[in-house]
């Protein structure tokens, strides 16, 4: 691991060169499952963004004009240099994130997915013809970078979600500020040197390191074309109106409480399984993680006593280690709120019959939370409204299919769904119906592949066009439509009558 960004103070990375931030305020990085300090963040200030867009909007001019496949080769050897390196940078995000390796590892490869992605650009970014739309007329559509652009990520996948952005918008042939997570900032910067071992000129690829003052700093800049938010719903809110009050394309994906449908013909051992799998996994820490479960009434029980075994099972601790299948959360801070959250769920009625809280106290040194479950919730409690991005898991009880739906759609969030059945005219109905972007059909988490949109709905989501797949190149492009006419030697005529009408 590279020592010159583990243990000392970081810089930002403008310009090509590591930079010294302006601000005297800093914060503590420390590891997730030890409280162990691993380095020191700058919490940065808008004459920092500044510098950085400066870079960025100078080597725009060069990098908009480098040819879309130089700029994919770049891309190429990028990709190459994470494959080579993709063992100490899933070392790097459970140090500082505090998942285990294998699911880092999974991270980095939904990470490479856009990197391949990206690679396509030559392809993606072909526009359009029509020749002879009248006499002697044709016309085309040609894409364009937009600028300087920026992205804004969270803590819970600090490799994977700026991937979601700069591999397609620097391809596309614009500059980037990126305003990583304050609590996991480490993989950005071993990215930004990866990027520079690839050949990407300076400038290109900026890493601002901070909190609130470089995200107003990059909404309000006036040099900052789009920006690309990945958070909780009350900051996305903040950020689309902020950015787009400021005049920028903004996509902002929000939070989310994913609902997961269990009907009674389902094998219920494997759809608890699967439910445990997305519920805690990554320590609940997802936007995509099962939060709240819909059993039909009828095999309620079966299922949670399922689902108690399945957490039972769960090894718990240091994700460095072999063998654990349960991280920490990623801050004491946090850790306490989601046991508010719990004590709040207890006191609204519904039954805690798994209290992870007890499985946290064998692991003192770090921020851990065992599976937690609670059953006969209902829609109206704060553990089901709100999104605790933590292992807490909700079991609604309901009559029948038609009563699951309903259900589901009074959650403010539609990021995703799943439906566990093997009855075709259910899974059939329930992709037609449910209110989510996203939907599973007997799929504990239905994030897709980054050559197709993360459709996030409702509060989910702010903004047109979404992250990844086409809609990412159309977020971090422009069309040009262009209508031409050559003349023949010794034609004059000028005259629209000519030109269109025969």
């Amino acid at each position: 691991m590279n020592t010159a960004i583990v243990g000392n103070p970081l810089k930002n990375y403008i310009g090509g060169q590591w930079v010294d931030s302006l601000t005297t305020r800093f914060e503590d990085v420390p590891n997730p499952a030890t409280g162990e300090l691993l380095s020191r963040v700058p919490l940065s200030t808008k004459e920092d963004v500044d510098k950085a867009v400066a870079a960025a909007k100078e080597a725009f001019v060069g990098w908009s004009a480098t040819p879309v496949v130089d700029r994919a080769r770049i891309m190429f050897r990028f990709h190459s240099l994470l494959v080579k390196h993709e063992d100490e940078l899933a070392r790097m995000i459970t140090m500082e994130n505090g998942k285990n390796l294998p699911e880092a590892q999974a991270e980095l490869l939904r990470g490479l997915e856009m990197v391949e992605f990206a690679c396509g650009m030559p392809t993606l970014m072909m526009g359009e013809t029509l020749p002879n739309i009248a006499n002697s007329i044709d016309s085309q559509v040609i894409r364009f970078p937009l600028g300087v652009v920026g992205g804004i990520t969270p803590f819970n996948f600090p490799v994977m979600v700026p991937m979601w952005m700069y591999p397609i918008a620097i391809t596309a042939g614009n500059t980037f500020v990126l305003k990583p997570s304050e609590r996991t900032p480490l993989s950005s910067i071993r990215i930004a040197e990866l990027l520079k071992e690839a050949g990407l000129p300076d400038g290109v690829f900026n890493v601002v390191n901070g909190a609130h003052d470089v995200v107003n700093g990059l909404l309000e800049h006036p040099d900052v074309k789009a920006i690309s938010f990945v958070g909780s719903q009350p900051v996305a809110e903040y950020v689309y109106k902020t950015a787009a009050a400021n005049g920028k394309r903004v996509q902002a994906l929000a939070g989310a409480k994913n609902h997961h449908l269990v009907m009674p013909d389902t094998d219920l051992k494997r759809a608890a399984r699967t439910i445990t799998s997305s519920a805690f996994g990554c320590a609940g820490e997802r936007c995509m993680a099962a939060s709240a479960v819909v059993a039909v009434e009828e095999i309620a029980d079966e299922l949670i006593a399922h689902l108690i075994e399945e957490g039972n099972a769960l090894a718990m601790g240091n994700g460095l280690e072999e063998g654990i299948d349960l991280g920490p959360v990623i801050r004491d801070s946090h850790l306490s709120k989601v046991h508010d959250y719990i004590e709040k769920g207890v006191e609204s009625g519904a039954a805690l019959v798994r209290d992870g809280r007890q499985d946290g106290k064998a692991l003192p040194d770090g921020y851990f939370l065992g599976p937690t479950i609670f059953d006969k919730a209902d829609a109206e409690m704060v553990i089901v409204r709100d999104e605790i991005f933590a292992p807490v898991l909700s079991v609604m009880r309901v009559k029948d299919f038609e009563e699951g739906l309903e259900t589901i759609s009074r959650s403010r969030f539609g990021n995703g769904a799943t439906i566990y059945t093997n009855n075709g005219k259910w899974g059939r109905e329930f992709v037609q119906q449910v209110e989510a972007g996203m939907v599973g059909v007997n799929v504990g988490v239905p994030a897709p592949m980054g050559f197709f949109a993360f459709s996030g709905w409702k509060q989910s989501f702010y903004g047109d066009l979404h992250a990844n797949g086409k809609d990412g190149v159309l977020f971090f492009t422009k069309k040009k439509t262009v209508t031409s006419r050559w003349f023949e030697d010794g034609d004059t005529s000028i005259g629209s009558q000519k030109v269109f009408v025969k």
